[in-house]
């Protein structure tokens, strides 16, 4: 039995008025309408064995008029431009269905003119739970979709054919595959890409922008590579396209497979130039895995041999570390005021450098380490004779850690000279010594570049028999006005260091190191120093304040 669908019935009119005025006089050109309009439509595969076509349900449109500069074709409603007249469409609707095709003929001054034709094409692909993967399965169904920014290789470039090896798809050997959170494609992670379902099928929409053109395709558009463009460049970006489904046929595609499984062997074309968010003149994709969750596609690039593999969720990710511990197992969050809680923390006190040519002596007073207004408050000061007071918490003895996430809330000190530092030693630091024991910086500030907070490692190396260490930096805004998380999360495989949960260090961990045993934390801000350097001469005082510590394992 043949399923009769009307697609959609547009009712054009036009009515042009024209207004003067006594000062000016305007000249048009005639205003001709498009007439004698022709469609022609070969149904692909046709013939007096198969009257509909070969199953493929691909149709080509021809249509000429007199007097027309351009053509519009509308399929459900939707708009496919096209300004030779010629078009080609698959119809991925199963069994044989007649469809109504509206066509405009474009003329001068904005006149047009339109006429329909009824095409009766037979569809045998079907992917329907592919299908519902992408919209839903009811009609009036949407599905969002989103890149998979965070995941490592959620694009990567490839060769256009042999991108397998013996029958098992590569899938980490993409080329130049890029890391979760790529800075570079910053500017499209925001995109949203929308699948609804309708009685004839699905439509796709890109409803937020904008577009990422790489640089192998840049230079056929005559435009910046690598990066973002709007609607400008990427002139069909926006509004509701068609979807149509068909076979896949692209060697890699019936002869790859990704994790042990062939590739799907369906492909899906977006109309009318469309595509999701990556512009390399093609909206034509293989799908080589798809889930209620994740869809990985693959896309040829228009005319240069390259292939993108794409991987997009349907759950929007949010930016921020991956944390392999979660279970919080002990925390001060500073919420009683007075003196820090001594079950938690103790101190180091008085003078002498600290190995560092440090200016401050350590207390334990009111004046240098107080508990007020659910922070911990460490405040140097200069004592008025020349030096300067401030303190340094520690949990040694009371808190120790092997392994975790060690998270601090704080907000640092402004003023040069000032040394704020949270960071760890190895429990056995009083048999041991240091750098034996081993240190863990997880967050440092030099008293001159208050833009930059400094993660480091430092330890014995045996090998050498001599002082060893690592670090790395990264820029920190506000950090004396705002608070801003510093985080250390330490396996017996990785030492890695994060800010604001963004990861800027990390140190390979292994047992020829002194990070897999007991560490405890300390809190404090020095003046001068190695790191401190030259402390202002109008200083008074400043602060660190500490929202809160917490420990994952």
């Amino acid at each position: 039995m043949k399923n009769f669908k009307n697609i959609y019935i547009i009712l054009f009119s036009l009515m042009t008025a024209f207004y003067g005025c006594q000062e000016n006089e305007y000249e048009f050109g005639a205003l001709i309408s498009p007439s004698d309009i022709v469609i022609t439509a070969e149904i692909v595969g046709a013939d007096t064995n198969n009257p509909y076509g070969d199953g493929s349900g691909s149709v080509n449109f021809t249509a000429t008029a007199s007097n027309a500069s351009s053509y519009v074709y509308y399929f459900d409603g939707i708009a496919s431009a096209s300004p030779s007249g010629i078009l080609s469409k698959r119809f991925s609707k199963v069994g044989v269905n007649i469809y109504t095709v509206v066509v405009k003929a474009n003329g001068t001054g904005g006149i047009s003119s339109t006429k329909t034709i009824d095409v009766e094409v037979f569809s045998s692909f079907s992917d329907e739970e592919a299908e519902n993967f992408l919209s839903g399965a009811n009609i009036g169904d949407s599905k969002k979709w989103y890149w998979q920014a965070d995941k490592d290789t959620h694009v990567g470039l490839g060769p256009v054919t042999d991108d397998y090896g013996n029958g098992e798809f590569a899938y980490e050997a993409w080329w130049n595959g890029i890391k979760a959170w790529d800075s570079e494609k910053g500017c499209m992670y925001d995109n949203e890409f929308v699948f609804t379902r309708t009685a004839n099928g699905l439509t796709f929409e890109q409803t937020v922008g904008p577009a990422f053109v790489p640089g192998t395709y840049a230079g056929d558009l005559g435009v910046g590579g690598d990066q973002c463009h709007d609607e400008t460049v990427a002139t069909s970006m926006f509004g509701v396209k068609t979807v149509s489904f068909g076979p896949s046929t692209s060697k890699a595609a019936t002869e790859g497979s990704y994790n042990g499984n062939p590739y799907r062997g369906t492909t899906f074309e977006i109309s009318d130039g469309g595509f999701m968010g990556w512009l390399v003149g093609s909206g034509t994709y293989d799908i080589i895995s798809i889930s209620n969750d994740e869809l990985i596609v693959r896309i040829i690039q228009a005319g240069d041999g390259f292939a993108w593999y794409h991987k997009f969720t349907s759950t929007k990710p949010v930016q921020g570390a991956n944390y392999t511990y979660n279970n919080l197992v002990w925390e001060d969050d500073f919420n009683t005021p007075g003196t820090p809680d001594p079950t938690n923390w103790t101190y180091d006190l008085g003078a002498g450098g600290w190995g560092n040519g440090e200016l401050q002596t350590y207390t334990n007073t009111a004046e240098n380490a107080k508990v007020e207004g659910g922070s911990l408050i460490i405040t140097a000061k200069a004592d008025g004779s020349g030096g300067y007071t401030s303190a340094r918490l520690k949990s040694q003895g009371l808190r120790k850690f092997t392994y975790g996430r060690i998270e601090v809330r704080a907000k640092l000190p402004s003023a040069q000279g000032t040394w704020p530092a949270i960071w760890m030693l190895g429990s056995n630091f009083p048999t041991v010594g240091w750098p034996q024991c081993g240190e863990i910086d997880i967050m440092e500030q030099t008293g001159a570049d208050k833009n930059t907070t400094l993660g480091t490692c430092h330890w014995w190396n045996t090998s050498g028999s001599a002082n060893a260490s690592y670090g790395e930096t990264t820029s920190v805004a506000n950090a004396s006005s705002e608070f801003h998380l510093y985080t250390v999360e330490w396996t017996d495989t990785a030492i890695k260091i994060y800010l604001d949960d963004a990861p800027f260090y990390e140190l390979t961990n292994s047992a020829d190191l002194p990070f897999n045993a007991d560490f405890f934390l300390i809190l404090n801000v020095a003046m001068g120093g190695s790191l401190g350097g030259t402390v202002d001469a109008a200083f008074t005082q400043d602060t660190m304040e500490i929202d809160y510590v917490k420990v994952y394992q």
